[in-house]
């Protein structure tokens, strides 16, 4: 248990999680997994977001691409039903059931999505960048710009003949298994979630960014796993670690321990209603919080761990060295000091708990 001690419903996942095991760097296999977990795992705000978060973090423990993989289906049937109330009660509203989903909103320069309404409904045309697996996916959620000058989100079938994903220039040493592209639209039909601006303004956009978060320090946990596993390792072989390396794990426990707490805390928060009900808070700023924190967290734990292990692991385990290219990508999703500046702006205006 990494987030709620005192809780034993992840027991009936443990099953599940050994499959994630086994199924490491198999993607066709672990899209198959993530299609049941999102039949079978909490959603967020449901009530059992302690455990959600339990899951993500204890499958990035295993293997950081398989969370990587898992976490997006989960966020986009977790937006499918958040939109179910904001959907026309006339129309066919997608479920996710049977299909595997990624869930696409970033943006960068020189590629731009665009929805037009017609008379045949919503049609995408454009560009989508930093799409991944997109090639492997049956839908997506994605985000396009709208008619109004807005962004809104989107339910599409990738599987549709004017959907055309690029095969991706992807060089990166983490997450290999898992590039990401460019996926290009041509009057491909859409059905709109909720309405402009309901993505980004729901309290499930910051939920699932601090799932991602719980993702990231899973990953560390596994990192510091394997240095406690090498200390352990090398004492029964005679080689006692010496005070630098017994402080170096002292401080990554100290400092997953805090960030571990702090998921826990705001799980609990999202669940009674709590979080950002104060005045003048909101469940972004803590959102934003809880990433930067966790970010640090993770930065600090790669930093011990590998100034501390050496280049011998790096060089021969594979395990070890996939683990640690896999989360320093992973964790840059978060943009660091950009993401700070975002808070700070926020925290001028008072949003803040202090």
């Amino acid at each position: 248990m990494l987030l709620d001690s005192t809780s034993t419903a992840p027991s009936p996942w443990i099953p599940f999680l050994e499959s994630v095991a086994a199924a490491a760097g198999d993607v066709p296999a672990l899209l198959a997994l993530a299609a049941k977990a999102g039949q079978t795992w909490p959603r967020p705000g449901e009530g059992q977001t302690v455990v959600l978060w339990e899951l993500l973090a204890s499958t990035a423990a295993i293997d950081v691409a398989a969370a990587r993989v898992l976490e997006p289906h989960l966020d986009a049937i977790a937006i499918l039903a958040q939109a179910a109330g904001e959907f026309p009660a006339d129309k066919p509203l997608p479920d996710g059931t049977g299909n595997t989903w990624g869930v696409f909103a970033a943006e960068a320069p020189g590629a731009r999505l665009e929805a037009r309404s017609t008379d045949a409904g919503t049609l995408l045309g454009g560009s989508k960048p930093w799409c991944s697996l997109a090639a492997h996916l049956d839908c997506a959620v994605i985000t396009a710009h709208t008619d109004d000058g807005g962004r809104a989100a989107f339910a599409v079938d990738l599987r549709h003949p004017r959907v055309e994903c690029e095969e991706p220039a992807w060089i990166a040493r983490g997450l290999r298994e898992i590039p990401s592209g460019t996926v290009h639209f041509d009057r491909v039909p859409a059905t709109l979630l909720g309405g402009t601006g309901w993505y980004h303004s729901r309290p499930g956009f910051a939920w699932g960014g601090m799932g991602v978060a719980a993702c990231w320090l899973g990953g560390a946990v596994g990192a510091a796993r394997d240095f406690r596993a090498g200390l352990l390792a090398g004492a029964g072989a005679g080689r006692e670690p010496d005070q630098v390396a017994l402080a170096a794990l002292g401080e990554t426990d100290r400092t997953l321990t805090a960030a571990l707490q702090y998921l826990a805390r705001t799980a609990a928060a999202i669940d009674d209603g709590s979080l950002g009900g104060g005045a003048g808070q909101s469940t972004w700023s803590e959102a934003q919080r809880i990433r930067g924190t966790v970010a640090a967290a993770v930065e600090r734990v790669l930093h011990l761990v590998g100034s501390n292990r050496g280049p011998g692991p790096l060089a021969f385990d594979e395990p070890y060295a996939k683990r640690m290219a896999d989360l320093a990508l992973y964790v840059r999703q978060h943009h660091g000091a950009r993401d700070d500046a975002h808070l700070g702006r926020l925290t001028l205006k008072g949003d803040c708990p202090w």
